[in-house]
């Protein structure tokens, strides 16, 4: 096995040779056997090893096993204790959601600490075909259905093509001390139920399982490359170049039979959770929002638009007489009058008469009962109608700025109308340009 998992390496994974190397080292067979392959094939490797206080003195000597290879073959030990129990219990989390997180967080403290490169852990095969049959009895799309990944991150899995058969036998052939979890043996927990009593039927029916479930995820992941590049070419010609994070013309996203798949794909990396309600998103009264963890997705008219949480602290900044550039919350210049056209269509830009401003000015958003009068306009409008009228968007209302007067007359509905009271005229002595710089 030695030489097959060097081969493995130097095909797979030959950058790790001049890494620093961190090895998730638990005790169990798994774990010992990966510490055994990389000390004989001389890795710059350090160990880490969680004692999670769960088994009593039984979780003492797990460490202590682990603790007495590294320090008899020189190698970096990293050890860490937790109390599981108080940590799950403060949480509101299961023993195993503890566990995972407690030690996860602490490995990225470590990698983050020591400059370390990659972690390794000794997941085999046949954990990969565990992760397979949970995610299918609990329902699953493609990546769900492709077992543990060799890769993520700064996280490899460098043992996913060996069997437990392969991994206990090399430990037995070298004489390797290991440890076992007596709860490993109990059926009480998802996996292990599958580990003793629905994975040995498979490999009773067919004994050469394990290969045929390798091959059968090598044809996924070539399925989910096709779907991926498909993904890709959908989502640019039904998007529309906007400011948000994405915005989706509906009528073009339903011309494609399969639209509820290339959503999945588009917005599964963004937090949201509720799949069917965002199925009937596309159907839905304009207006209709569904919310993840830091994302807004709204139906907006004829358009699904995504964007991110705004940070709802900031409501007002003042300028002052003297401020000529604000760069927050949005970048405003303060200049002197060019001889460009009043007339100019170019909204991010307004001239008006200086001497008409009492400041502190303000920046700030929308308040209810604002109006203005609308430059070009005779008489005032409410903000709520120029928005409404103008076809704004949720997302719009809510990320547009108002200039605001000292005396609480609005100056501007920033990058859409100046108010005429502001604007320049005969009678002005000191012209003014105020400018939204993108």
């Amino acid at each position: 096995m030695l030489a097959e998992f060097q081969k493995h390496l130097n095909q797979k994974f030959p950058l790790l040779k001049d890494k620093k190397l961190l090895l998730a080292v638990s005790g169990g067979v798994d774990s010992m056997v990966l510490l055994d392959l990389f000390s004989r094939l001389d890795y710059n490797i350090a160990v880490a090893h969680c004692n999670f206080n769960l088994r009593g003195n039984e979780s003492d000597l797990d460490e202590k096993l682990v603790d007495e290879y590294c320090l008899k073959n020189q190698i970096k030990f990293y050890g860490s204790s937790f109390d599981t129990k108080s940590y799950a219990m403060l949480h509101k989390q299961s023993i195993q959601i503890a566990a995972r997180e407690l030690r996860y967080n602490w490995f990225d403290e470590l990698i983050e600490n020591y400059k370390i490169d990659y972690l390794l852990t000794a997941h085999h095969l046949d954990d990969s075909v565990e992760t397979f049959l949970i995610n299918f009895i609990r329902g699953t799309g493609i990546d769900g259905l492709l077992g543990i990944p060799e890769t993520n991150d700064k996280t490899i899995r460098p043992l996913l093509t060996f069997s437990r058969e392969d991994i206990v036998n090399y430990a037995n052939k070298n004489n390797i001390l290991w440890r076992e979890d007596a709860s490993n043996a109990t059926t009480k927990y998802l996996r292990n139920k599958i580990r003793h009593d629905i994975v040995p039927v498979f490999k009773e029916k067919n004994p050469d399982f394990l290969k045929s479930f390798q091959q059968t995820v090598n044809n996924l992941s070539d399925v989910k490359a096709l779907m991926e590049d498909a993904s890709e070419i959908i989502k640019n010609e039904v998007s529309v170049v906007s400011e948000y994070e994405l915005k989706i013309d509906v009528s073009k996203l339903k011309l494609n039979r399969n639209y509820k798949a290339y959503l999945h794909s588009w917005l599964k990396d963004y937090g949201f959770r509720a799949w069917n309600d965002i199925y009937d998103l596309v159907d839905a009264r304009s207006g209709k929002i569904i919310y993840s963890e830091n994302y807004i997705l709204l139906k907006d008219r004829d358009y699904l638009i995504l964007d991110q949480k705004k940070d709802k602290e900031i409501q007002e900044y003042y300028i002052f007489k003297e401020n000529k550039l604000i760069s927050y919350p949005i970048s405003v210049i303060f200049g002197t009058f060019e001889t460009e056209s009043l007339n100019s269509n170019n909204k991010n830009l307004i001239f008006i008469d200086e001497d008409k401003l009492v400041f502190p000015l303000k920046l700030r958003r929308k308040q209810e009962g604002d109006f203005f009068f609308p430059y070009g306009m005779k008489g005032k409008k409410k903000v709520s109608k120029f928005f409404k009228d103008e076809k704004f968007s949720k997302f719009e209302k809510e990320n547009t700025w108002i200039l605001e007067n000292g005396n609480k007359d609005i100056i501007w509905i920033i990058g859409h109308r100046m108010d005429e009271r502001f604007k320049i005229t005969e009678l002005t002595k000191n012209k003014l340009q105020i400018k939204l710089s993108q």
